[in-house]
């Protein structure tokens, strides 16, 4: 699956693992791959060979299959998809990050979408500018123009190119929030591994742009967005730098701060020039200076890991006075104009400040939802919060009654399933969170905790009435979709559950494994009974995709060496003859190895690049999801090698689930490391 990063970590997680396994449970791609052959086809024993990472793989195509070649050429389909809903903030691991538009509209980033969302109206638009994760964010004094800044992008094909190699390296993109059209592009070559920090300025008007990048250094540019021009640039140090902002009163003066440090610039004849901030001995010097903001009068006002809040009068860079504020990190500091407000980690305290800093009002965020992240004010007595279990908050100042307007997951994210017939879906992830959605109105229907075990996979009964659900450890388990009771656990080996996979009947269950094996298990009572038909033994390789046969009688699976097996439902034994199941009809095609889909891997494919395939309800299209973020659609069947198709972004991880609604107007998918469901209409 994805390659790793030299410049970064990657956001990227390996396939459903071979030996050896990383942490993630799927191996890495493996770099410097060998061209793969053409496809061949034999027509007197009617089968197609494609080849992966050098290794053929024979399929055979149905007999009824006339004029068939190689060589001819398929047109991607007339379906697109127009991102609808992105459910997630990241609020996990980036900071000052949720503003307020004069439109009313929040705005916030998760993966590589930004989102404008207007929580009144429940209706949200998405700037799709970046191909991989946003990382900071910024709004020009006027309110309607918005910096964005992404780390080094993962397009595969550009990625090949030296000629596109600025498109994939860390940049800001300078937008218009109206109308969601890029402005400007700043600093293509320029940033390395990451943008962490973006800025306007505000006594100029927002002529100019700060920007910190992550590269070891960590240099601090200052740029005049609209020409693109670089003004100056230096090295910050060696630390993580957190948070940087133009001073509101005096011209060309910046402040930075992060990991042990607090740096005060001054932009002089195009030459950056800075000096550190003191921390006498009567202060505790933090361990991370973590937020900052500016006062009406200049003084700026630090937020740190020791739970201080220090106070830099205007010009100067020594303390003039610390206030003892919160029990644990302060991550967030907003300035109202009569008020300022501090969000704490630990504590999960925001705190409200009278002009002599003075705490006048105490609130407490939920457990459930984390501590603060991030504020934003709005009008009247509006409070938002991000937090850092990726959820956003709104209250009001005085009031210590939240409302979760936006939740997400916050650990790398796996298992998803459409309900066969309401317009609902289900996630669940390695936060051991299981999520139901309903999809037309945006909101969680329920939420629920397993204990005991990070989630793998999810599969609705036909009735829509039990869920089952495939944990990492061996166990898998059937909730009640309405009550979210457990109506039955089981325990098949002790490695994780790839897959789990109803029959069209609703009387089989199999559940797919990491250890090799498919375990059968009859269903009764409309799946609230079960007991085991049989075992699956065959494959020398993990079980990473399977179909049920429209006549539940048989099952079709993939491993990770690239074998196609077939099995008899009533007892669980393999169909030794391939040939004999080339004409059967498959309930659903989620398989991405088979005669239907040997389309779907194109020029340099390495059999791992694809990590989820699904076809409509109707038959016409296929969409799968790749490792470099993006979701594609195909007309099905796909036998056509290295198919066209139309691809699309959003997603800043590898896609780990696609799955089409019940009658194919909407697609769900989910990104592995970003966290992220995104839901798409089929146009």
């Amino acid at each position: 699956m994805s390659r790793p990063s030299s410049a970064r970590p990657s956001s990227r997680a390996s396939p459903r693992g071979s030996t050896p396994r990383p942490a993630s449970g799927r191996p890495r791609s493996s770099p410097g791959k060998k061209p793969s052959k053409d496809a061949q086809y034999n027509a007197d024993e009617g089968w197609v060979r494609i080849y992966l990472k050098g290794r053929p793989v024979t399929l055979f195509m149905p007999t009824e299959t006339t004029n068939y070649s190689v060589k001819t050429k398929s047109e991607a389909p007339a379906e697109q998809l127009k991102l609808e809903w992105v459910y997630g903030y990241r609020g996990k691991d980036c900071r000052n990050n949720l503003h307020l538009l004069p439109t009313g509209e929040l705005v916030y980033f998760m993966a590589a979408v930004v989102v404008l969302h207007n929580l009144e109206e429940n209706t949200q638009r998405h700037y799709m500018g970046h191909n991989d994760d946003v990382k900071s964010i910024a709004i020009h004094p006027n309110k309607w123009i918005i910096a964005s800044g992404q780390v080094a992008g993962h397009d595969k094909e550009e990625g090949k190119k030296q000629l596109m190699r600025n498109t994939v390296t860390p940049h800001v993109r300078i937008w218009d929030s109206v109308n969601l059209t890029t402005l400007h592009v700043i600093g293509l070559g320029h940033f390395d591994r990451a943008v962490c920090c973006v800025g306007f300025s505000k006594c100029d008007g927002g002529d100019k742009l700060l920007a910190i990048d992550d590269s070891n250094e960590h240099v601090l540019s200052v740029w005049n967005w609209a020409k693109e021009k670089k003004l100056a640039e230096s090295k910050t140090i060696g630390d993580p730098v957190v948070a940087a902002e133009f001073h509101p009163l005096v011209d060309n003066h910046l402040v930075s701060c992060g990991k042990g440090h607090i740096l005060f610039w001054s932009l002089e004849n195009n030459k950056l020039t800075k000096k550190a901030g003191i921390f006498e001995k009567k202060h505790e010097k933090p361990k991370f200076v973590l937020c900052l903001t500016f006062a009406g009068n200049g003084d700026l006002l630090t937020g740190d890991s020791n739970g201080n809040i220090f106070i830099w009068a205007k010009g100067s860079n020594r303390i003039s006075q610390a206030i003892k504020a919160h029990d644990g990190q302060i991550f967030s500091l907003f300035m109202l104009k009569d008020k300022l407000i501090s969000g704490g980690g630990r504590d999960r305290k925001v705190y409200v400040y009278d002009e002599s800093y003075e705490v006048k009002i105490s609130l407490e965020l939920p457990e459930s939802t984390g501590p603060c992240r991030c504020l934003c004010v709005g009008k009247d007595k509006d409070l938002y919060v991000g937090t850092t279990r990726n959820a956003i908050l709104h209250g009001e100042i005085g009031s210590d009654s939240f409302t979760a307007d936006v939740v997400a997951h916050t650990d790398e994210l796996w298992g998803l399933a459409s309900h066969p017939h309401q317009g609902l879906f289900l996630t669940c992830a390695y936060d051991k969170h299981v999520i139901l959605w309903d999809a037309e109105q945006h909101r969680p229907v329920w939420m629920k905790t397993i204990d005991e075990d990070p989630c793998q996979s999810a599969c609705f009964h036909p009735n829509g009435a039990v869920v089952a659900l495939g944990l990492k450890t061996g166990r898998w388990m059937v909730l009640d979709v309405q009550s979210q009771d457990l109506v039955t656990v089981h325990t098949d080996g002790n490695e994780q559950h790839d897959i789990v996979r109803y029959s069209p009947d609703g009387n089989y269950l199999a559940v797919a494994s990491h250890d090799n094996y498919i375990y059968i298990y009859n269903v009764t009572e409309d799946g609230r009974k079960y007991s085991k038909a049989g075992r699956c033994s065959g494959h020398s390789s993990f079980v990473t995709h399977i179909d049920w046969s429209a006549d539940s009688t048989h099952l079709v699976s993939n491993s990770g060496d690239y074998e196609i097996l077939y099995w008899k439902a009533e007892n669980g034994r393999q169909v030794a003859s391939a040939t004999s199941m080339r004409d059967k009809e498959w309930a659903t095609f989620t398989c991405v190895l088979g005669f239907p889909v040997c389309g779907i891997w194109q020029e340099g494919s390495d059999g791992t690049d694809i990590n989820t395939a699904c076809r409509s309800h109707s038959g016409a299209i296929l969409a799968t999801g790749d490792d470099f973020g993006k979701i594609n659609l195909f007309n099905y069947p796909v036998i056509q090698p290295k198919a066209n198709h139309s691809g699309f972004g959003g997603h800043s991880s590898h896609v780990t689930a696609v799955d089409f609604n019940s009658d194919d107007t909407r697609l769900f998918s989910t990104g592995g490391r970003d966290m992220s469901c995104m839901q798409w209409k089929v146009v």
